[in-house]
């Protein structure tokens, strides 16, 4: 489409002295772009003056954004969205929006406009967390949040939170995001430290979830890495991996709904350690094979 598109400009019309694309009526391609993604709409935007006045269209930009945008605003100062336009705003709100002290993110999906969530480990309640013994924080670039948390030694081992949040309608999967070993930059490449990574091939880790409305999931995974028979065993060691504990599904918006989230391995007859867990992500359900570029994901 681009080289046929690109040669038609607003005052052009076709060869044979029909209408081009410049005499098609604004609201007409307005009508169009409520039919195409973001991306999509700001491409064609390029094409001539009634596709960029389409493109800026409040009317255009209010059928991508989620239907209870103004929580999402809510979240900010009023004084940095006053005034912005739909298109805006959509814009504004495909960037991370932090709340609860920065310990968590809300932002829109910038082809579907769909609502995702990230939450810190540092939001969370970890059982020992205060105790440097068995647990610590370390800085890092490979957390969205700058800072993981790293369990050196437990014997009791649970990391639970919540979160309660006017989710549009929509099927969500939840998972936890965690890292075998410790990892750093040496004489700038990055090298991971499994040495005190241990105890958790003697039982499975068990994720749950609950919701406001009654639904529960649970999941178990083995963290341990050395199995040979388990087709994923290869990229577990050295790769951050997501685990899904589950799906729950938000029929309206009001009122919010409560989320509770856990991973736990609390058989006390071993300890176990080596593991960092950086957060928890709430997204779409489809729309984790697109997410799925760049992170390793074991499901």
């Amino acid at each position: 489409m681009g080289a046929s598109l690109s040669s038609l400009t607003e005052n052009e019309s076709t060869a044979n002295g029909g209408p081009g694309l410049g005499d098609i009526p604004e609201n007409c391609v307005a009508c169009v772009f409520m039919y195409l993604t973001p991306p999509e709409i700001c491409n064609l935007a390029r094409l001539n003056r009634a596709f960029r006045g389409a493109a800026s269209s409040d009317a255009v930009w209010d059928s991508k954004l989620p239907s209870n945008y103004h929580h999402l605003l809510d979240i900010l100062p009023q004084r940095k969205y006053e005034g912005l336009s739909k298109k805006d705003i959509f814009a504004f709100l495909s960037r991370p929006v932090p709340f609860d002290d920065g310990n968590k993110e809300v932002w829109l999906d910038r082809i579907s406009g769909r609502i995702c969530m990230s939450i810190s480990t540092k939001a969370m309640l970890i059982t020992s967390g205060e105790d440097r013994r068995h647990w610590n924080w370390f800085p890092t670039e490979e957390s969205r949040f700058h800072v993981v948390a790293y369990c050196q030694q437990v014997w009791w081992f649970e990391v639970s939170g919540s979160v309660k949040f006017p989710f549009p309608p929509d099927i969500y999967t939840l998972t936890f995001r965690v890292h075998l070993g410790k990892f750093y930059k040496r004489l700038g490449r990055r090298v991971c430290n499994s040495e005190h990574t241990h105890g958790w091939d003697l039982g499975p880790v068990r994720y749950e979830l609950f919701t406001s409305d009654g639904q529960h999931a649970v999941s178990e995974y083995s963290l341990h890495d050395s199995d040979q028979d388990d087709a994923s065993a290869y990229i577990k060691r050295g790769n951050w991996i997501e685990y899904k504990v589950g799906e729950f599904i938000v029929s309206k918006s009001n009122p919010a709904t409560e989320v509770r989230f856990s991973m736990k391995q609390i058989d006390c007859t071993h300890s176990k350690g080596g593991l960092c867990v950086d957060s928890v992500s709430i997204v779409p359900s489809d729309l984790k094979a697109r997410r799925r570029k760049g992170d390793a994901k074991y499901q």
